[in-house]
């Protein structure tokens, strides 16, 4: 995959010589540079070799004998091993809303869930630029006054730094996957690195999943199935919303929102209640 080699912010993305980071969730050594300056040349370029190697063996373990279908959430897993973060999700592009796909936890998928309701946050910015969105404090600072709901909501949950990967190419951002880290904090170069290695692979992956149409109609069904009925939901619950209101869809998929999130719910469950006909919106 050819990522954007520069991220929202104008930095350049793995040339950032912030501080090194050691283990998932451990303590950053202040003013440890994110390679070592002492190598240079041949010595970087063998530094950087040995880093693709242990990437890549422990995606090709992590991903194994797995079904296709189940590819995602192991590269999901395989990040949090190989990054100093404590859980992934990936996320694919759709119109008005990201569709989580899969994650490595029930705190990441949270997460994953409440940038789609608010329709706010890293993970959706990235889907729109195509570039790599690197929230390093959700805690004070640019970021957290950048996304001020999503930032308190991601730190009551215990995550305080979020970095989203674009998936596809320069021309076409098919989703994200998210990283999400428990102490505030700046991918080192060799990180982002790994970060968009790991997001290549998902790329891959995420193009060689079956189809219903490959399979036929008597073949497994499409890999998007399951998705596609929940976010259904969503846009068939904002059309009856304009109705309900007579307003525009636009306006209706952001009532649709405000209500989940005012009522600690996602969008696709209130959706689901409106589609049921157990929910209504009236007119102010």
């Amino acid at each position: 995959m050819a990522v954007r080699p520069r991220d929202d912010r104008g930095d350049a993305s793995g040339d950032d010589p912030g501080p090194f980071t050691g283990q998932s969730g451990g303590s950053r050594t202040p003013g440890a540079p994110a390679d070592d300056p002492w190598l240079s040349g041949r010595d970087a370029e063998r530094e950087r070799e040995r880093d693709r190697a242990r990437a890549s063996e422990v995606i090709a373990h992590g991903i194994h004998g797995a079904d296709a279908r189940e590819v995602p959430g192991r590269l999901c897993e395989a990040a949090v091993k190989l990054l100093p973060v404590v859980g992934a999700s990936v996320s694919l592009r759709s119109n008005g809303m990201p569709v989580q796909l899969s994650s490595s936890s029930d705190r990441a998928a949270r997460l994953s869930e409440i940038q789609a309701t608010l329709g706010d946050g890293p993970c959706v910015h990235a889907a729109t630029i195509g570039a790599p969105v690197l929230a390093d404090d959700l805690t004070d600072g640019r970021d957290a006054r950048r996304w001020p709901v999503f930032a308190q909501e991601a730190t009551a949950a215990g995550v305080r730094a979020v970095y989203s990967m674009p998936l596809g190419n320069d021309a076409v951002c098919v989703g994200t996957l998210d990283l999400y880290r428990d102490t505030p904090g700046a991918l080192a170069a060799r990180e982002l690195r790994t970060a968009q290695l790991v997001a290549g692979v998902m790329t891959v992956a995420l193009m060689a999943l079956p189809s219903g149409e490959e399979n036929g109609p008597e073949g497994d069904e499409s890999w998007l199935s399951g998705l596609a009925t929940d976010y259904d939901e969503v846009y068939q619950a904002v059309g009856m919303i304009m109705v309900q209101l007579g307003i525009g869809a636009d306006e209706a998929l952001a009532r649709l929102r405000a209500h989940a999130f005012a009522h600690d719910r996602t969008a696709v469950e209130v959706a689901r209640e409106v589609v049921w006909h157990r929910k209504r919106f009236e007119r102010d």
